[in-house]
């Protein structure tokens, strides 16, 4: 094996680089492994639809990223990272020219709410004083390791003086229903929903209402930011950083296999023959079933784990058009022209509608799309007067049928491709007449090609798994304890696959590193840390065989 470094990081997506700078603080030496020609996973930018227009391959707004306790302790602005904002966050724009618009001055918010019925900038006040009061352990509680003791104890007593049982219930509810309790018109539903949809929730699911809830409050506090220059700027900042520290970020160096020895990761093999080892250890920024049973042989792992992979839960897929467009997009309602998401669907009934058609595997018809004005939140994304902007709906994994009438299959050869990307352009037409006559150049992809550029986005899933409260906590990415170790001593889950999940923050990234951290000091290391790791495995042994 070639001179070992402390660490190897699977993967130089945004958990990957922010465990590995982590590590590379505490004074471990960190080589990172891409598979891809460039760092950066799902934040990463190009000039591929038109040379002078920046487009964002994947994601485009970082409000997780805003307030993560993690990436702001890496003061990436150090190294060049800077954020931008849009006029405005997020507009919902309605037939007729009416428009929801999420400002980050509460009162401008509350003000286009109550356009839509008297009372519902006031409702709209209350659910902003909620995040005043439950806010800030709410989110250290989310993106700390599991379980998340000092937020997680904070967090109760603020919900038990904010009102107990009844607020623990509205959090809980299907976001449909906290938009008919809250709200008499339809302005400050749509807003809650459209939020929700961001991940694979439908407007009925369990606790969509505390994600909806909690998207359109870190929007209000923080606002959704870009990174100026593209998304790649934040995956540059991360590199430079970590360059700073002694790390090293190699790329086309794709790991194939996960070297186990006494029940310990030893280092990893990449595609190119080359053998590294890790003499601390290795952390994967990989989706979980890419690593069990994938780069970590069945052999090395508890029996269970084979049944419990085989029933994880993908997110669904996703479908994105980019465009560089000769002007901004020519909105119906005014109110959309100045927000950098904006989502479109007529109603909530809308969005159920577009869910149910993901849930029977059907291509929908009029699909929810969620839009991106990136010049209107960037200006340096493409030339004055000019627009760089992309939309994306989501898709059935599984797919059966085309509501549309087009026989769309899954199978994304040109034609698909195509009649889609038209498909979604129709539902811009809809609330932006004249939208085509702007598009100088578009760029289709389709699930397939964004698991070619990200293979951690399987199948077009954004998010490492689902979001369903079935695979979350100490459910994911399987039952068991919610933290980044494994079975395999040395060898720890990076990815959004673990707890939290999906979105730019880090977390999960962070705490995979201070597990490995903590993993080494001696008292854990000779004694803990083996009598964990087969308590861990004893967990997920049975003697009935893997289905």
């Amino acid at each position: 094996m070639t001179d070992a470094p402390d660490a190897v990081v699977i993967g130089a997506g945004p958990n990957g680089l922010v465990a590995a700078n982590m590590l590379a603080d505490a004074g471990w030496r960190v080589l990172v492994l891409e598979a891809q020609p460039e760092p950066g996973g799902a934040v990463r930018s190009d000039r591929g639809v038109h040379p002078g227009y920046v487009n964002d391959l994947f994601s485009s707004f970082y409000p997780l990223a805003a307030v993560s306790p993690t990436i702001r302790a890496l003061e990436l602005e150090r190294w060049g990272l800077e954020w931008s904002h849009a006029p405005a966050v997020l507009a919902h724009p309605l037939p007729g020219g009416r428009c929801a618009v999420l400002h980050r001055d509460r009162a401008e918010t509350a003000r286009s709410l109550e356009s839509f019925a008297p009372g519902d900038g006031e409702a709209y006040l209350r659910l902003t004083g909620l995040w005043d009061r439950l806010g800030t352990d709410l989110v250290a509680a989310l993106l700390s390791p599991f379980p998340p003791v000092r937020p997680g104890l904070s967090l109760l007593a603020r919900l038990r003086a904010a009102g107990g049982l009844r607020l623990l219930r509205t959090l809980l509810l299907p976001v449909r229903r906290l938009g008919e309790e809250e709200f008499a018109g339809a302005g400050g539903p749509l807003l809650l929903a459209g939020c929700a949809l961001h991940a694979d929730l439908f407007p009925e699911s369990a606790a969509g209402a505390v994600y909806g809830w909690l998207l359109a409050m870190l929007g209000q506090q923080a606002g959704w930011p870009v990174p100026a220059g593209g998304a790649g700027a934040l995956t540059d900042a991360l590199v430079r950083r970590l360059e700073s520290r002694g790390g090293t970020v190699r790329c086309g160096a794709r790991v194939t296999r996960v070297v186990v020895g006494g029940g310990r990761a030893l280092g990893v093999v990449t595609a190119g023959g080359d053998a590294v080892r890790a003499r601390r250890a290795v952390l994967a920024d990989v989706p979980a079933p890419a690593l069990y049973g994938g780069l970590v042989d069945w052999a090395h792992l508890p029996a269970r784990l084979r049944d419990d992979i085989r029933r994880f839960q993908w997110d669904t897929a996703t479908f994105k058009v980019d465009w560089a467009l000769s002007g901004p997009i020519p909105w119906e309602a005014p109110g959309a022209a100045g927000a950098g998401t904006v989502h479109l669907a007529e109603s909530v009934d809308h969005l159920t509608r577009h869910s149910a058609q993901l849930a029977t595997g059907t291509v929908p018809d009029r699909p929810f799309c969620l839009l991106g004005q990136m010049t209107t939140a960037d200006p340096s994304r493409s030339p004055a007067g000019t627009e760089s902007a992309w939309a994306y709906t989501h898709l059935p994994r599984d797919i059966r049928e085309d509501a549309g009438g087009a026989g769309l299959t899954g199978h994304w050869g040109p034609g698909e491709r195509e009649a889609l990307a038209d498909r979604v352009e129709a539902e811009v037409e809809r609330r932006a007449p004249g939208f085509r006559e702007l598009v100088e150049a578009r760029r289709v992809l389709a699930p397939p090609d964004l698991q070619e550029r990200d293979e951690s986005l399987v199948g077009g899933a954004l998010n490492g798994g689902t979001a369903a409260v079935h695979q979350q906590l100490f459910f994911r990415p399987v039952p068991g304890t919610g933290r980044p170790a494994t079975p395999v001593r040395g060898l720890y889950l990076a990815s959004s696959s673990a707890h939290p999940g999906g979105g730019v923050h880090g977390a999960c990234g962070a705490n995979a590193a201070r597990a490995a951290l903590r993993d080494r000091r001696p008292a854990v290391h000779y004694v803990l840390g083996p009598a964990a790791a087969a308590a861990q495995r004893a967990a997920m042994t049975t003697r009935e065989e893997p289905r």
